[in-house]
């Protein structure tokens, strides 16, 4: 038997089991040898993952998204739209909220988390050993594609915001500040699940992923990246580099499947909440929404 994916839920003060939405499919490809084939042979692949994301486009595909509110409690009281107006599940995938549904941590100091989802912080990437796998290390050259840009932010700090398929898939910036041209670095499409990271912890550095720089006045740059991963059917980016933005503001979304946002600080310019350095000793994700306070200035 498996042994259960816990993360601290920061909502109800307590540690809470993670319904994991594919689970069999995923232990499948990522624990059995003959799914491992099929991992590497197709599922991994960009092509099935644009295929996926496909279907999630096609109208037959509406009726999903009834049976995936009820199963997974997904409040469709904080959605924009009623429900009946999503045409497909991307559309109600990637929807929009309500005005409100997500206040933001008051504060110019105060950095918010730019995602719903599941949160890991690394105070110090030069000494993280044990990311995810003990033994491991986070492989910031590698994440970045730039060995220059790598030692400039070596000793800095990471959160890294996990996305599953039951949250609000759109992310915001964390902070203000001006953003940077976007820069995309290639790569294959392995599932960021927790059931897939513990068996190559590697994958967020190994996937496609998009890389930002946000110059911000408090907190200097900062570095914003999103991953994709298995079955997105694609991430859309709606800011516009070169015009500045305000604390909590859209970046974009991504369309259907499980997906992971990474906010990179330089040394000596944060400090984590309570809850993530708690918690993030362990390994142990936090459940947290957008807009929450994530980390303030030092």
């Amino acid at each position: 038997m498996a042994d259960p994916i816990q993360f601290y839920n920061r909502q109800t003060r307590s540690l809470e089991t993670e319904s994991v939405y594919g689970e069999g499919p995923l232990r499948f490809v990522y624990e059995n040898p003959a799914g491992r084939l099929a991992l590497h042979a197709l599922v991994k692949r960009r092509l099935f993952s644009r295929w996926y994301g496909w279907r999630m486009d096609q109208p037959s595909s509406r009726a999903k998204v009834g049976p995936f509110i009820e199963q997974f409690g997904v409040d469709a009281a904080e959605f924009a739209e009623p429900v009946e107006n999503y045409r497909t599940f991307n559309e109600f995938f990637y929807r929009r909220l309500k005005a409100g549904a997500r206040p933001l941590a008051a504060g110019d100091d105060t950095v918010v988390f730019p995602a719903d989802g599941r949160h890991l912080a690394i105070p110090d990437l030069a000494t993280c050993t044990n990311f995810w796998v003990k033994g491991v290390r986070f492989d910031l050259a590698a994440l970045l594609d730039d060995e220059v840009l790598a030692r400039e932010f070596a000793g800095g700090a990471a959160l890294i915001s996990r996305l599953c398929p039951v949250d609000y898939h759109r992310f915001h910036f964390p902070c203000a500040g001006t953003p940077n041209t976007l820069r995309q670095i290639n790569g294959p499409l392995y599932s960021v699940s927790p059931i897939a990271l513990l068996r190559r912890p590697s994958i967020l550095w190994e996937n496609l992923r998009w890389v930002t720089r946000l110059d911000s006045l408090r907190f200097g740059r900062v570095l914003l990246l999103e991953i994709g991963a298995t079955c997105v059917g694609g991430v859309v980016h709606t800011a516009t580099p070169g015009s500045s933005v305000a604390k909590g503001e859209e970046k974009g979304y991504f369309r259907f499947g499980g997906s992971c946002c990474i906010t990179l600080f330089e040394r000596g310019r944060v400090r984590f909440a309570d809850d993530l350095l708690e918690h993030g000793v362990q390994g142990r994700e936090v459940y947290a929404r957008m807009g929450e306070a994530a980390a303030e200035a030092m």
